[in-house]
């Protein structure tokens, strides 16, 4: 069990400008995730540059705006110089072809050039159900007008794992209850674990968006899971 509520030593205080240590980058800032992932580290002290297709609206206080795309290389790597860790929220699919999975190479060179942790928001399709399987998204349950996203998000972690790339890269999946539609509320807890769905006593799967944030900075602020996958639920 983790709990994180209390905002780390070193916020920036006075106006003063946060030193590159104090700062993340999130693609997919206006998400449901990325924003929860910038509200948690404002709240923690960092500046937060903030990359998507359209600015904020208003923009939140700790947060630079870059409107851009993932796509745009040069923009990725002006960002990844400037902050300690990215951090990519976006669909893993488009009009249900993959998206992100032909930019891995890139966002992978580009943190590694800077020499910076790069977090993947990912999906919960790709966990196993057991120990032995079979994937969440291999089930007679799971929703068909999901499945294009979950089996992109799912390549996008066999790629990050049979890459010779040296970035220091984690990814998250969250419970398989997690987005606008259940959206929870922040209790400052949550458990991690492996390729295995996460389940509670009652047999549910969920993690509220404010306590997968939590999850994901304190990954960011003391590395416990380098070049792998792990989970997060209630």
């Amino acid at each position: 069990m983790h709990a994180s509520d209390a905002a780390s030593s070193g916020a920036r205080g006075g106006g003063a400008e946060p030193s590159r240590s104090r700062r993340i980058g999130v693609i997919g800032v206006t998400g449901y995730a990325g924003s929860h992932i910038a509200a948690e580290a404002v709240r923690r002290g960092y500046e937060v540059t903030g990359i998507s297709r359209t600015a904020p609206d208003p923009i939140p206080p700790g947060v630079v705006a870059r409107p851009g795309s993932i796509e745009d290389g040069e923009l990725v790597r002006s960002v990844a110089r400037e902050v300690a860790a990215l951090v990519v929220a976006v669909h893993g699919s488009v009009g249900g072809k993959p998206f992100l999975l032909p930019l891995v190479p890139m966002l992978c060179e580009a943190a590694g050039a800077a020499g910076i942790r790069l977090g993947f928001v990912g999906g919960a399709g790709s966990l196993l159900v057991a120990p032995d399987g079979p994937r969440l998204v291999d089930t007679p349950e799971f929703p068909e007008m999901f499945r294009a996203e979950a089996e992109s998000h799912a390549a996008v972690l066999d790629a990050l794992r049979s890459s010779a790339t040296a970035t220091d890269w984690f990814y998250v999946s969250p419970a398989a209850e997690f987005g606008a539609q259940s959206p929870g509320e922040r209790t400052g807890s949550y458990r991690t674990g492996g390729d295995v769905l996460l389940v509670d006593a009652d047999g549910r799967s969920h993690v509220s968006g404010p306590d997968f944030a939590i999850a994901f900075v304190d990954e960011i602020e003391h590395p416990a899971h380098r070049r792998e996958r792990f989970c997060v639920a209630h």
